[in-house]
């Protein structure tokens, strides 16, 4: 991601939509929208639990988190962050615009490797 898409319109919301109780639609500042399914987001959870803050290395196995996980509760953190409160109970994770940005980015690049 360039510098230039690291802040502004890219990293600003322009809609947060909870779609059901298992999807997040964020449209941002510069028209892109991104979808995001409860599990996905789960399973790239950046609390301390999940992720060892010393190391970097993620904690939290990809396969502990079941494919019916939804998302009980959304809250805005401040201006910069959502944080969210799921049906497993955990509710610890602040997922700021640009990391949620840059998981919908991955997604994506990703999709266009297969």
């Amino acid at each position: 991601m360039s510098e230039a898409t690291r802040r502004g319109p890219a990293v600003e919301p322009r809609e947060i939509m909870q779609e059901g109780d298992a999807e997040l639609r964020v449209t941002w500042g510069d028209g892109r929208a991104c979808l995001y399914s409860a599990p996905q987001l789960r399973r790239a959870c950046p609390c301390a639990q999940c992720v060892n803050e010393v190391t970097g290395q993620r904690m939290l196995k990809p396969e502990m988190i079941g494919n019916d996980l939804s998302i009980e509760n959304i809250e805005i953190v401040g201006r910069y962050a959502l944080t969210f409160r799921w049906s497993d109970g955990h509710e610890t994770g602040i997922y700021s615009f640009r990391y949620l940005r840059q998981l919908c980015e991955s997604v994506e690049a990703n999709d266009d490797l297969e």
